[in-house]
């Protein structure tokens, strides 16, 4: 939609890159100078498109921070329950790592520096929406492998990127397919 004056600000179609990752829609300050970022995700019942695991209770998203704010939605899609998540995740929440489980369409408000994390779904029964607003328009990202147990290092995906280095560095869990290119 470029091609007029204001189609610069309609963005369709997964980020370049992250076909895979079932990103339906994106946008950030690469794409639109001063705009925050954000990722609309389609989940499914398996990951393997995402991470090459086999079922979701292999992968999680580690404790980390952020230096702005951050708001997670998570969104049922049936048409006649919209409150139902139609899934069961899991996420922590502060330096106790305060467990809260999501099973109803929910936003959840993440504050600048709030340790959040591990982040797991439990279970799909159906499809669902997971909408990330970063209020920053560069992505800021710091894990936390600290405050991970040795047993669940294994399924544990943490991700470093623009809070010390602006380099993005990945660490997927063990036996995925993305593990696996990294080696």
């Amino acid at each position: 939609m470029a091609e007029t004056k204001y189609g610069k600000y309609f963005i369709s179609g997964p980020f370049p890159g992250t076909e895979e990752m079932k990103i339906i829609a994106s946008l950030s300050g690469d794409q639109i100078k001063g705009c925050n970022r954000y990722l609309v995700n389609w989940i499914t019942s398996s990951p393997a498109a995402l991470f090459g695991v086999d079922s979701w209770d292999q992968l999680s998203h580690g404790p980390h921070i952020h230096k702005s704010a951050e708001i997670l939605m998570h969104l049922g899609t049936n048409p006649d329950a919209p409150y139902d998540l139609g899934a069961e995740v899991e996420l922590c929440m502060g330096p106790e790592m305060e467990k809260h489980v999501i099973t109803k369409s929910t936003v959840t408000y993440i504050p600048p520096n709030l340790i959040h994390g591990p982040w797991s779904i439990s279970r799909v029964d159906r499809p669902f929406i997971i909408i990330q607003v970063n209020q920053e328009p560069a992505h800021t990202e710091k894990s936390l492998k600290e405050l991970v147990p040795e047993k669940d290092m294994d399924k544990t995906m943490c991700l470093d990127e623009g809070y010390e280095s602006k380099e993005a560095v990945w660490k997927f869990p063990k036996g995925s397919t993305r593990a696996q290119q990294q080696q």
